[in-house]
């Protein structure tokens, strides 16, 4: 069977117009299944006006909408997997066998994915007995023979066998495109190898093993070395090594892996496309806009239902097959697919809007009129440094209402870049309007943007929102990244970063960017912004909750933390060479000891020397393997044997401080601002779903403390001349909140009269006075309490503390009993993560647990150990957010000089005068503890020295 000729194909070749030749019609197959999922992790659990999930109906429908304006076909079909077996289970019966259940929310939600995919023009393909792949091989091959040009849309390498001159994939997620060299630039052989590749490395994902030990170097390097999979089992014999003996081990199974993983291109598809054979079975119809609208109507997506009904004129059918190939952008160094048929004036997606160049006095003035009298603008910044405090201004774009943006360049300077205002004059202009509060401005991580701004002397004010900061209260567990929240929210794809500079070496500066493009990609981040700030706000206006943590928390923090991160921190540098100096001296010392432990000389940093060390040489205990069989030997494994045998101990100190090396002691003096003489981390707020602050570029939060060379680090952060460093941290603040949340009357009475709440615990446990606690019973009442707030069962307290499992569980027992109201909020909240899908802290933020519903055994366990703690630790987080808010206005409010300098977990760092130490000592406790009231006090516990460990 074979689908009928195109009419370029039924030209004879003495008919054909030797310069110009038809272009091939276009076919796109859509991978169906893979786009489901995709959708569903993708997307938040959103729900409708019943109370049904939508989240992966809205993410299909984004992305079917996206792929159908970037693809120009005639032809298309989305293809699902059909319930059921197929033929590869009967030939492997444990085929997918470890596979979890679809979840139930995505399972209640392929019907209405179904009908909304018909609604929006698509043909739709099941086939029983067969999977989605391979009835999109079939079509594909047919597609192929019929004089179609191909475009597959999917994330499965498997489909890579399937590409040839006039087949080739994109995925949508990733903007990578791959023809036959994209395939063989990424995996290392060519397509019609792909199916060997694949057989020699397994599929985990579906259950179909390969040779043990042989990963995607291995397996391309046999087939580069011996031409195809039948040649290297030919071959089987001369292949060295632990690899060698596991091919040889596997050869009769071989043909059965190569069997299950190729797609079969010759499956019957009778019956399941309406029309078919004809090829009209696989045109795409005009959108049903009347079904559209009672489909968003039921399901609740009011921003499609409102594009729809303003719109005067009826979608159109879809276009004609052009000659422009799909402009799927490529990540991964292909170049565009089927470039070579592409026009060469369609390098870039169609835009969706229009985008002014600024170039003049007059065009900046007229934009700035329209700035000062536009309720809301959004704003973006061009620079040529990723590092905020010394990036430095190339362009700025502003947009004041969708699908209209400008872009005032000042920076660009390339031979021959047209004349530019300069950046002085217009800064000059715009800064009246930048540093007023009433002018409502919004951006995307406005952290940043003001950091530059402030770069020229200018201190934005009136930022209002912040997308970022938006997506991340509606939706932590997501990215935030304005590529994804447009995609995610408006269906939208616009010109990456990647696109304009490259990417690697050869990347350029921005200010090498043609100005043309570079108007078009800044106009689209400011434009694609306010358009995603008007989808997310009426989100976060329905939900009081969020909408508090969004105003309340979120945006002021942003606007302290800017603060923090300008000032920085001050380093002595000779401090650190000193320390640097003596770990060197240590890690030799121990490396010596190690090799005279081991018998010989070998790679202290190498996994596999010392798994070979470790397992073969010496015979110590194999406690856990990798992923590929091989004794692993990571910190858990190597602490177990540590306990009983001197080299692995001997190794994790070494590996210890190799990492303080050059991590701190070595990295931080080279980390200094030349400008400032300081250190100046960053503090990423939209990364934690639980809502803690995250450092880096230097991680202040990961110094390691319990050992006392990671402690001495942090002799290095001084304080100022005339100053010292004040270091306030909240005390046992989540076990505060769990006796807040729980309301347990032994654990509220302990914090009420000031108790040590791990010696009162260990008088609850052990049974005994609480003036005869030992401290090894103090120990282990510590490790209990810490433990269950962050839903740790026997096996990891056993592990915790050394002791068999029954002692834990008896332990744990007790501890229940006399708390019993802890072990009545575990089980409710478990309960309630499980019917909602999410918890919530004190303060409305909503932390969502994809796992706790549908996940396998382990995954699922994960989901409620972290549903008992996210509501603590979430907590937490936003009670340490207030207190820098309430530090800050306090300071501002009274004049004061002292200035915060860290934040680190649950406490805060100030670089105070000494003048103002008395001040620090009295306010930051009381400050602390006033920013909510709990049923617990709240303590704050301040040190005071002239460097950070002294102040502790």
């Amino acid at each position: 069977m074979s689908l009928p000729l195109s009419p370029s194909d039924a030209t004879t070749p003495a008919e054909v117009d030797p310069v110009v030749v038809a272009p091939r019609p276009v076919l796109l197959l859509v991978d169906g299944s893979s786009y489901l999922y995709r959708a569903f992790h993708a997307m938040p659990d959103l729900r409708g006006p019943d109370g049904q999930p939508t989240g992966a109906i809205h993410g299909m429908v984004a992305m079917m909408k996206r792929l159908r304006e970037q693809v120009a076909a005639e032809h298309a079909a989305c293809v699902f997997d059909a319930k059921g077996p197929t033929f590869r289970d009967e030939w492997y019966p444990d085929y997918k066998g470890h596979r979890p259940p679809m979840p139930e929310d995505l399972r209640a939600q392929i019907e209405p994915i179904h009908e909304v995919v018909r609604l929006l023009g698509w043909p739709i393909l099941e086939v029983p007995g067969i999977e989605a792949d391979d009835a999109i091989g079939t079509l594909a091959r047919l597609g192929e023979q019929s004089g179609h040009r191909v475009v597959v849309s999917t994330g499965d390498k498997d489909l890579a066998q399937l590409v040839t001159e006039h087949v080739g994939l994109i995925n949508t997620m990733s903007n990578e495109s791959l023809d036959i060299a994209g395939v063989t630039a990424k995996f290392g052989v060519p397509p019609d190898r792909i199916v060997d590749y694949l057989t020699l490395m397994g599929d985990a994902v579906d259950n179909v093993p390969g040779v043990e030990k042989v990963g995607p170097k291995t397996a391309a390097k046999w087939i580069a070395e011996h031409g195809s999979l039948d040649g290297v089992m030919a071959n089987a014999g001369r292949i060295k090594g632990v690899a060698g003996e596991n091919l040889r081990r596997a050869l009769d199974w071989l043909p059965t892996a190569r069997r299950l993983v190729t797609v079969k291109i010759d499956c019957d598809l009778t019956g399941h496309l309406p029309g078919w054979p004809a090829l009209e079975a696989l045109a795409l119809r005009p959108v049903d806009p009347d079904g559209l609208l009672d489909f968003y109507g039921r399901h609740g997506f009011r921003s499609w239902k409102r594009e729809l009904e303003a719109q005067a004129v009826v979608a159109a059918p879809a276009p004609a097959a052009s000659p422009a190939a799909p402009r799927a952008r490529d990540s991964g160094g292909t170049g565009d697919l089927f470039a070579a048929e592409a026009p060469a004036d369609e390098v870039d997606p169609p835009s969706s809007g229009r985008y002014d160049t600024v170039l003049t006095r007059e065009q900046l003035q007229a934009w700035f009129d329209r700035l000062r009298s536009a309720p809301l603008v959004a704003l973006d910044t061009e620079t040529d440094s990723l590092d905020a405090m010394q990036a430095r201004i190339v362009g700025i774009s502003f947009a004041v209402q969708p699908g209209e943006a400008a872009y005032v360049p000042v920076g660009h300077d390339y031979p021959g870049a047209p004349e530019q205002l300069p950046l002085d004059e217009v800064l000059a202009l715009l800064r009246p309007w930048l540093e007023d509060p009433a002018a409502a401005k919004l951006g995307q991580n406005i952290k940043y943007d003001t950091h530059v701004f402030a770069n020229h002397g200018i201190t934005v004010r009136g930022y209002v929102h912040d997308t970022m900061l938006e997506s991340y209260v509606l939706e932590a567990h997501r990215p935030h990244g304005l590529a994804s929240l447009a995609e995610r929210h408006l269906g939208r794809a616009g010109l990456s970063y990647e696109d304009l500079c490259g990417k690697g070496a050869g990347q350029i500066p921005f200010s090498h960017v043609d100005i043309e493009r570079a108007s078009r990609y800044s106009g689209e981040d400011s434009e694609m912004a306010l358009q995603v700030h008007q989808v997310l706000w009426p989100e976060l206006e329905a939900a009081a909750g969020l909408l508090d943590v969004y105003r309340r928390i979120e945006m002021p923090a942003a606007r302290v933390l800017v603060r923090i991160e300008r000032h920085g921190v001050l380093i002595d540098a000779g401090v650190l060479a000193r320390q640097s100096q003596q770990l060197a001296q240590r890690m030799l010392t121990l490396e010596q000891e190690a090799y005279d432990i081991a018998g010989q000389p070998f790679n202290l940093g190498s996994p596999k020397q010392i798994g070979e060390i470790l397992f073969t040489r010496l015979g110590l205990p194999v406690k856990k393997k990798t992923a590929t069989g091989a004794p692993s030997t990571d910190e858990e494994v190597l602490q177990q044997l540590a306990a009983d045998y001197p080299l692995p101990a001997r190794i994790l100190e070494y590996r210890g401080l190799a990492k303080l090396k050059s991590t701190y002691t070595d990295k931080l003096p080279q980390m200094v601002n030349p400008s400032t003489g300081r250190v100046h981390t960053n503090y990423a707020q939209a990364v934690a779903v639980t809502g803690r602050l995250s450092s880096n570029e230097p991680n202040l939060q990961n110094i390691p403390i319990r050992t006392a060379e990671g402690r001495r680090v942090r002799e290095a952060f001084i304080a100022a001349p005339g100053h010292v460093l004040v270091s306030a941290d909240y005390s046992q603040i989540e076990l505060r909140i769990m006796a807040h949340i729980s309301g347990d009357a032994t654990l509220l009475r302990a914090f009420a009269e000031g108790l040590d709440v791990h010696r009162a615990t260990a008088a609850e446990v052990f049974g005994v006075p609480l003036d005869e606690v030992s401290t090894e019973q103090r120990r282990y009442a510590k490790t209990i309490n810490f433990g269950l707030i962050y839903g740790m069962g026997a096996f990891g307290l056993a592990q915790s503390l050394g002791i068999e499992q029954k002692a834990a569980r008896d332990y744990i027992e007790r501890y229940f009993t006399r708390y019993p109201d802890v072990k009545r909020y575990m089980d409710e909240t478990k309960a309630g993560a499980v019917e909602r899908g999410h918890v919530e802290t004190l303060f409305g933020r909503r932390i969502v647990l994809p796992e706790i519903k549908g996940a396998n055994g382990p995954r699922r366990a994960g989901a409620e150990r972290q549903a008992i703690n996210a509501p603590m630790q979430g907590t937490a987080a936003d009670l340490i957010k207030l207190a820098m808010i309430a530090v800050q206005q306090a300071i501002d409010d009274e004049g004061r000089a002292s200035r915060m300098i860290m934040q680190v977990h649950d406490e805060l760092v100030l670089e105070v005068p000494e003048a103002e130490l008395d001040w620090a000592r009295e306010a930051l406790p009381r400050l602390m503890a006033g920013v909510a009231q709990l049923k617990v006090p709240l303590v704050a516990e301040v040190g005071v020295g002239a460097n950070w460990e002294e102040a502790h």
